[in-house]
């Protein structure tokens, strides 16, 4: 894990939850049961609505072992570093709630499926 301080406190995450690491442009926490990490990066904006005029934007997604094979869904893109801390936090709240020892990628994706992301960056594509 990187030496920079983590923006959530320890006591503020779920149960089960611990950060991975932390820098300028990668926030990544992890449970060890079920196996699943949320990650957040900074990427380009390239791939956001033109009219938003955005260089950067973070993206968040999770990365799971299921069976002998690692899946890595996104969930969705925000504009800013503390959208995308708020939008880490709302995931592991949702994913603690709903699942047991064991997930699948199927209910992952469920109960990550209605997340409200604040500052959401829509797609370029939905023009």
């Amino acid at each position: 894990m990187s030496s920079d301080q983590h923006p959530v406190p320890l006591e503020a995450l779920p149960p089960g939850w611990g950060p991975v690491e932390c820098c300028r442009d990668r926030l990544a926490y992890r449970r060890a049961r079920p196996p699943i990490e949320l990650v957040a990066d900074r990427t380009p904006a390239d791939c956001s609505h033109p009219g938003l005029g955005l260089g950067f934007c973070w993206e968040l997604q999770y990365q799971c072992l299921f069976e002998d094979r690692e899946i890595t869904e996104r969930i969705g893109r925000v504009s800013t570093r503390h959208a995308a801390v708020e939008g880490l936090l709302e995931c592991m709240s949702r994913l603690h709630g709903r699942l047991e020892n064991r997930a699948d990628p199927a209910e992952i994706r469920a109960a990550l499926a209605d997340v409200s992301l604040a500052g959401a960056v829509p797609d370029g594509s939905a023009r």
